[in-house]
């Protein structure tokens, strides 16, 4: 009690002892001022007693300071304290409070979250006047138990157990325990408690990955129940996101991520083997056709299967599954400053409603060569693929910055021949030599110019390029995605016409949008054969044509070109469904400019179909 007269100063229960300590900081608060805030607002009596003590004290304060010596009084053992009057000083602050049946249910909530993680303490809330509480949790060793008594039986018997940690158990930077909802477990909304360090937060990146594994894992998407307790290094939270200091980030989180998910996944597979389900009737009007995770709701369940000769080269979809839990980013961003500006503009520029609409959208089919046809919710939309796959290459260029993985080139490509096959493309007239001097002309300044900036392509982008000029690597900037090497020529051309040497912000950025723009998901060179580029590998002949020998050896190029388009086209439609949207739903943030630009069109919504045809 000899403490007592200093108790609600400022900072006498700071954690701070010296400006290091900011780094290493666990408790729940650090500054020392949240005693000395109550006494400003409101009316604070603290009651304590020590153990081997006869009596405890009773202590009031107000604007910081004692207001009466210490009195004796009965107590039991530990320190009480008591805020009355909240905010009788500030007639707007008390107003806006008036209304406890938004504050309160708020109040609950927190305390509900702080029962099952202390689960040693007893917590019991009442609102004035009720006869019974709203929360009392006894204390217990059980963490299952707490939440048993918190938030019922039906939450409790439907959770199973969640353990990650780092792969090298002898430093244990990173370790995670907790509980997750099954099968089993329906509800309307998310639950997520999260303690890090064993202070209650947010971290949205790690809530979005979690419904991401739930909405790709279970059918209909169910909302989860998961509480996880997190240690890590006190140095590797950055608590300074936001004023309130509720949501961090995390060192490595992308790498602290991926073990979670995987974690999450692998017992949600394991816990569907005893699934049961509970039906209810939907509205007619809201009817849809089958959910997301159905085949039988995309367009190919309706599609009679090609010959296997046609399709080749395409990779078995349980592979591509596996890849995508490796479709990470770097476990450390880039440092540069400019690298940095790029990341943030990539958020603060993220289209809120577009982003709900490309994470939890499903995948119909392809409407055109450019065109998907998405389902969100009641709505059915046409999304631009080459404009969406251009945005997330170039967004994950930015973000896996000087950490690519390697795509070889079976032989060297020399830049020169390169940029020479790209500028006769260009040509209006490629047959004719006119301009044949100044085009290569223009090939040996690019060339120089590229092999120039070899070393920060190579570091920086994973574009590796030899002393003479040729081209040896490329980055992987999508696993199991390859671009279409038909346009290569087209990119050596862009980095030597279109990249920005000079300024080092806006050279990365054109160095991604033109690696964004060769690997995003164009339309092959060749026509499409489904339609009516048909006719490009049909040419009509004449007899005396046919019997030509050469016409022959056409007729069999021609054929061989109809199957390496439809090669083609397959593998670009597989790759959109498996390989695009996937990713897409992991790390694309639309910007804005995608929602007034005709990369998304809605097309339908079923409210208004129910209106016209009354049934779906």
């Amino acid at each position: 009690h000899e403490d007592l007269p200093i108790l609600c100063e400022r900072h006498t229960t700071s954690k701070l002892s010296k400006f290091e300590d900011l780094l290493t900081i666990r408790s729940m608060g650090f500054r020392g001022e949240a005693l000395a805030s109550m006494t400003y607002v409101g009316h604070v009596t603290v009651t304590t007693i020590t153990q081997g003590q006869l009596h405890g004290y009773r202590a009031t304060y107000r604007d910081g300071v004692l207001e009466h010596d210490p009195k004796p009084c009965a107590a039991v053992k530990g320190t009480q304290i008591m805020v009355e009057n909240l905010f009788y000083n500030m007639a707007a602050r008390r107003k806006s409070l008036q209304n406890s049946a938004d504050d309160y249910p708020k109040i609950v909530d927190l305390i509900c979250r702080f029962a099952i993680h202390h689960m040693s303490m007893a917590f019991s809330c009442r609102k004035h006047g009720a006869a019974r509480p709203d929360v009392h949790s006894a204390a217990t060793s059980s963490q299952l138990d707490a939440i048993k008594s918190v938030y019922g039986l039906s939450v409790a018997q439907n959770l199973i157990k969640i353990e990650a940690s780092d792969e090298d158990t002898s430093s244990l930077i990173f370790k995670m325990d907790g509980f997750t909802s099954t099968s089993n477990y329906i509800a309307k909304k998310i639950i997520m408690v999260l303690f890090i360090n064993d202070r209650l937060v947010e971290c949205s990146a790690l809530k979005r990955a979690v419904e991401i594994v739930y909405a790709a894992t279970l059918p209909k998407a169910s909302k989860p129940f998961v509480y996880m307790s997190i240690k890590l290094p006190p140095e590797h939270v950055d608590v300074n996101v936001h004023p309130t200091k509720r949501e961090v980030r995390l060192l490595n989180q992308e790498r602290i991520i991926e073990k979670i998910q995987l974690v999450i996944e692998s017992k949600l597979r394991n816990s569907n083997d005893s699934r049961s389900t509970k039906s209810q009737k939907v509205p007619v009007h809201k009817t849809v056709r089958t959910d997301s995770q159905d085949p039988a709701g995309r367009l190919h369940a309706y599609f009679s299967a090609k010959p296997s000769s046609k399709l080749q080269g395409i990779p078995s979809l349980s592979s591509v599954r596996c890849s995508i839990k490796q479709r990470r980013n770097p476990r450390e961003a880039a440092d540069l400053t400019s690298v940095q500006q790029l990341l943030e503009e990539i958020d603060s520029c993220c289209h809120t409603e577009l982003l709900e609409i490309v994470g939890n959208c499903s995948y119909i089919g392809m409407a055109d060569d450019v065109f998907a046809l998405l389902q969100h919710k009641t709505h059915l939309y046409l999304a631009n693929v080459v404009n969406l796959s251009k945005e997330l290459m170039y967004q994950q260029v930015i973000r896996r910055f000087a950490h690519f993985g390697a795509i070889q080139l079976s032989e060297p490509a020399p830049l020169r021949e390169l940029i020479m096959l790209a500028l006769r493309e260009e040509d209006l007239n490629p047959d004719t030599n006119e301009n044949d001097d100044l085009k290569l002309k223009i090939s040996e300044m690019n060339t120089e110019l590229i092999k120039q900036k070899s070393e920060m392509l190579d570091e920086y982008f994973g574009i590796h390029i030899d002393p003479n000029g040729n081209l040896i690597r490329l980055p992987i900037v999508l696993d199991q995605y390859t671009p279409d090497m038909d346009r290569v020529p087209e990119f050596v051309l862009c980095l030597g016409n279109d990249v920005n040497w000079e300024d080092e912000k806006n050279c990365f950025q054109t160095v991604a949008a033109a690696i964004g723009n060769f690997y995003a998901f164009h339309p092959p060179l060749l026509p499409n054969p489904s339609s009516d580029g048909l006719r490009f590998y049909k040419k009509q002949t004449s007899p005396e044509e046919q019997k030509d020998s050469k016409s022959s050896e056409d007729s069999e190029i021609e054929q061989e070109l109809l199957v390496e388009a439809e090669n083609a086209w397959a593998n670009r439609e597989w790759s959109i469904q498996h390989v695009l949207f996937p990713s897409m739903r992991l790390f694309l943030k639309p910007p804005t400019s995608m929602a007034s630009n005709g990369t998304f069109i809605k097309v339908a919504s079923l409210e208004k179909l129910y209106k016209i045809f009354e049934r779906c």
